[in-house]
């Protein structure tokens, strides 16, 4: 019994050390998880990442299956299995604007010169319900 306590004990002292890595080695993120993971075209790769979360969200709503949202789309359905699973390699930004449309949807496209010298321009995608 003693030796069940003693070990049990050594136990959490372990555990407790365990969290205290996870703790040092856990960041909190940025806006952008491709510029935290230093991926090239990161603001590219965000702003489709954005849009297509928008099509997914927009194709949940209406409770359509992938099939009907192939036929909507104009794409077969495993391109549409692809999409709602995150997997943008073959989504270009235009495409994924023409799948908007498709979904009845305007797209604002705003240029202006960054008003702050601080931060380099960027790509920002603003969803308006």
């Amino acid at each position: 019994m003693v030796g069940e306590t003693r070990l049990s004990a050594m136990d959490r002292k372990a555990e407790r050390r365990d969290a205290m890595k996870t703790r040092e080695t856990v960041r909190q993120g940025g806006s952008n998880i491709f510029a935290d993971l230093k991926l090239p075209d990161a603001q590219e790769l965000n702003a489709k990442a954005q849009i297509a979360f928008r099509i997914c969200d927009i194709l949940l709503e209406r409770k359509l299956t992938q099939q009907a949202a192939a036929d909507l789309l104009g794409i077969d359905q495993p391109k549409v299995s692809a999409l709602l699973r995150g997997r943008l390699e073959g989504f270009s930004s235009d495409r994924l604007f023409r799948f908007l449309n498709s979904l009845d949807q305007d797209i604002e496209i705003v240029i202006r010169r960054t008003k702050k010298r601080s931060h380099a321009p960027g790509i920002r995608v603003l969803a308006v319900a």
